[in-house]
Order: structure tokens, then C-alpha cells, then sequence
């Protein structure tokens, strides 16, 4: 299972790759998993944050129907309990971290999936826990 990231979404989506050549290889690796039929999810925070900030109407229902088949993934208590953690044993070695990233990566821990993001931040976040990245 491999957990996608606002990072590699807004990348994959944003309108200036239509057309290019070639393809960046954040928007060829999401295509391969996608094709290989990897399974995939996002977690509701991260279809939130790529949703936010648009504001033709039009772009935004295209958007949701480009994201319509990739499954939403719900925080649940215990993974913000998680998230806790992770963000506490981020700042006691000294790596800064947002809570919204540390409950991407509460998430991903908690149903074993690797995370796929463009998003430094994450590789340092995985010296503190368990958190798997998927590699382009």
C-alpha cells in the first residue's frame, strides 16, 4: 500500500504539465504506480489541502473527479494519539515537524504503507519513527 502525498498530488495536477515533454518524474511515478494497480490511498487531510486555495469552480470539480478513485483514508483517534507522539519524539531530537505532517505519518505507520511525497520534511520525520518512504 503506498499513501499519497499533497506534495506528489498538487505536482501530478497541476495544469502546466499537460502537454509537456517529458513528463516530470513525480507525475511518471504516480502514473506507474496508478497503472501497475498499486494500491493506493490519501489521507483526508491531504485531499483537503490540495483542494484548498482553488479558486475557479471549474478547476476545482475537475480536481475531485481526477481524485474520485483514489480512497480517502480517515484519521482515526488513535492515530492523532500517534501523531502526538511522533510530533514529541520529532522535537525532542530536534526536528522541527507540523502536526499535520506527523498524522500523514501516523497514518501511513498504522496500516504499513510507504509514503510517497516530494516533501523533505517527511525524510527527516523518519529518522524519529517508524515511517516508510516509497523512492521515485
Amino acid at each position: 500500500m503506498i499513501l499519497l502525498d499533497t506534495s506528489v498530488l498538487s505536482a501530478a495536477f497541476r495544469r502546466r504539465h499537460a502537454g509537456r515533454a517529458p513528463v516530470p518524474p513525480e507525475v511518471a511515478a504516480l502514473r506507474r504506480i496508478l497503472a501497475a494497480e498499486t494500491p493506493v490511498m490519501m489521507p483526508g487531510v491531504v485531499l483537503q489541502e490540495v483542494l484548498s486555495g482553488i479558486r475557479r469552480d471549474a478547476r476545482k470539480v475537475e480536481l475531485r473527479d481526477n481524485l474520485e478513485g483514489i480512497p480517502v483514508l480517515l484519521a482515526a483517534r488513535q492515530d492523532h494519539e500517534a501523531a502526538a507522539d511522533i510530533m514529541t519524539k520529532c522535537a525532542a531530537g530536534g526536528v522541527a515537524a507540523t502536526a499535520v505532517d506527523c498524522l500523514i505519518a501516523a497514518q501511513c505507520i498504522a496500516v504499513h504503507a510507504e509514503l510517497l511525497t516530494l516533501d523533505l520534511d517527511f525524510s527527516r520525520i523518519a529518522t524519529r519513527c517508524d515511517l516508510r518512504l516509497h523512492r521515485l
